[in-house]
């Protein structure tokens, strides 16, 4: 059933297209909130989505980074990531009450006009597509298998129950997709997914503690020693591996596209500020905790993704059970971060498309519509392009960072409304200079990678 908007509001979303959400916000459309039984959402609610937007995949690969830096160094610039991100996400925020804007892309276009607009718009697109596309290959990976040059891989199902039709990589996708991705993303408001985000923060601390306990074992035990503390150079080549740890941490706290949608339906707008400190407070001590004992317990043997080193023989008792519990959790975890972050995702497509169109809430067929073709898209994805991992870091390199860093520090030094201090255009040069150097080092890193590994194989031939 179609549900028949105010004119007033019909009117504001043809005539500004900058100040409509994908749901009104509590404070500025009562009356269409209480008709939906919504007075606004809490600030633990706010900090468990918030939070649930940062930690994703990425996770596992900051062990990874800390060994390539030292452990000091590697820790200091985890920190130093969080310290970053609140300081754009306060500058896009302050602009955001000065524009009148309720949306990112609205902020963008009051800086920079309808190119901006779309610019950014699809920065976003193209990073949550990456990232969900990339969630939904390590779920299948997780617990169905996966082959890698010629090597099968097995999943839990597989381990637990033995190969079956169910448990195949494309069937158990579709049946995540229909039971679990499309109920949740069914929801019109972020704030309904703020239990299952709660759960996904739940399941990440499930892995730092069960880590860490591992980690003290053995260490207490004497199997492991103290972890490396600075960098180990052994030539050019791993001098130069060290900045390729940069785009990792840089993105590490990438949430820009989820802040407007959750400031929206606050009972108190006010509390933003405190709602991104206390979520990336949480993430940053879950970072670091998972960096400190990921590379304490596995050293210099610390895999890229530190879930891979799960699949071996921990050494300790019960280490097969604890093997399957982190795999699990872990998967679980990214099931739940899904459709936080396929929130973003929709609301952006339909900004992008619909540019004019009443908000996305009130239209039951296009909502429908959109998130029906884009889990179809995503879903496809994840079945028929597995390989894509170096094409992910390319748009994570530049997507994903110019939607977290250069967009938000542009904001403050284009400055329109002349309310920048001196301060905020600081930082926001430093944003600008670390986020082009990252992802400059990080092209550099896949294209030398890549070539290098033709190289090798028309050798070999």
């Amino acid at each position: 059933m179609r549900i028949t908007l105010p004119f007033s509001i019909r009117k504001s979303r043809r005539t500004n297209t900058k100040t409509i959400p994908l749901y009104p916000s509590p404070s500025k459309h009562n009356n269409d909130v209480v008709q939906h039984g919504f007075d606004g959402s809490s600030f633990i609610g706010a900090v468990f989505n918030l939070s649930t937007t940062i930690v994703g995949a990425g996770i596992m690969a900051l062990p990874s980074a800390v060994k390539q830096l030292g452990l000091i160094p590697g820790l200091g610039m985890i920190i130093l990531g969080a310290m970053l991100t609140e300081a754009s996400i306060d500058i896009l925020l302050k602009f955001t009450r000065l524009s009148k804007s309720t949306t990112y892309s609205g902020v963008v276009c009051d800086s920079f006009g309808e190119v901006g607009r779309i610019l950014l718009l699809l920065c976003i697109i193209v990073s949550n597509i990456g990232m969900l596309v990339v969630y939904m290959i390590i779920i299948g990976d997780v617990f169905s298998g996966t082959w890698s040059e010629g090597v099968h891989y097995s999943g839990v199902l597989e381990e637990w129950f033995g190969q079956h039709w169910w448990s195949t990589r494309p069937v158990l996708l579709l049946f995540t997709m229909l039971l679990v991705f499309l109920p949740l993303a069914s929801f019109r408001r972020v704030d309904s997914l703020r239990y299952t985000s709660a759960l996904s923060v739940g399941l990440a601390v499930i892995f730092v503690v069960i880590t860490a306990g591992v980690a003290t074992f053995k260490f207490i035990d004497g199997s492991i020693g103290m972890p490396r503390l600075m960098p180990k150079f052994t030539g050019q080549e791993s001098f130069w591996k060290l900045f390729t740890t940069i785009p990792i941490l840089v993105t590490a706290y990438i949430c820009h596209h989820n802040v407007h949608p959750i400031d929206n339906e606050l009972k108190d707008p006010t509390h933003m500020k405190s709602i991104v400190r206390t979520s990336l407070l949480l993430c940053a001590s879950v970072y670091v905790a998972t960096s400190l004992f990921g590379f304490f317990l596995f050293g210099d043997k610390t895999l890229d993704d530190v879930l891979a080193n799960f699949d071996g023989d921990l050494g300790i008792p019960y280490g097969s059970f604890l093997n399957d519990v982190v795999r699990v959790s872990y998967g679980a975890h990214l099931i739940l971060v899904f459709p936080i972050v396929f929130y973003s995702l929709r609301l952006n497509v339909d900004g992008l498309l619909f540019p004019h169109a009443i908000p996305l809430a009130f239209d039951n067929q296009r909502f429908y519509l959109v998130t029906t073709v884009l889990l179809i898209f995503i879903f496809l994805g994840a079945n028929f392009v597995p390989s894509i991992w170096d094409a992910f870091q390319f748009t994570g390199a530049t997507a994903s960072v110019s939607a977290a860093f250069i967009f938000p520090a542009a904001i403050a030094i284009r400055d329109t409304r002349g309310f920048a201090t001196k301060k905020d255009k600081r930082l926001s040069w430093l944003m600008i200079l670390l986020a082009i150097s990252s992802s400059t080092v990080a092209i550099s890193s896949d294209l030398y990678s890549i070539f290098s590994s033709e190289a090798g194989a028309a050798a070999r031939t």
